[in-house]
């Protein structure tokens, strides 16, 4: 598994010019889910990005989690995260998982956040999405499941 993690003030996806999910203050979470990964990967990464430690405290270091701030998380589903880049000028994707694999692995991934007592808005698998973002810092990371 692949994510994008941004800590926001606020984001929203749409999906044919109409809202479908959005987020004030918390973590917009890209997700690529490879083809081995499983209810395993979804707990852990989930666990990470819940207690990662990337929200300012009082004294401005980056000290507190999205548990800590009562947060919200944003959760997109983004196959291109495992696009590779390094043959021509096309990328491929073959090695992201199928979308019989991704889907229900995408939506676990949105059931086990919730199940910390965050509030978890999502885009619309498969959908042509536009996500508009204000990124808080800006904090971007980039996490692979181990």
């Amino acid at each position: 598994m692949r994510v994008v993690v941004q800590r926001v003030s606020h984001a929203s996806v749409s999906v044919a010019r109409s809202v479908v999910g959005q987020i004030e203050s918390g973590l917009l979470v890209f997700v690529g889910i490879g083809p081995h990964d499983s209810d395993n990967e979804i707990t852990q990464m989930v666990d990470k990005l819940v207690g990662l430690r990337i929200f300012n405290d009082d004294q401005g270091k980056m000290n507190r989690s999205l548990l800590d701030n009562k947060g919200e998380m944003l959760v997109v589903s983004q196959f291109t995260l495992w696009g590779n880049c390094r043959k021509g000028r096309r990328p491929s994707f073959v090695a992201a998982a199928p979308p019989e694999v991704a889907e229900p692995l995408y939506e676990q991934f949105a059931i086990e956040t919730a199940k910390h007592g965050i509030r978890v808005a999502t885009g619309t698998f498969g959908a042509d999405m536009q996500v508009t973002i204000v990124n808080d810092g800006p904090v971007t990371l980039v996490l692979e499941s181990w």
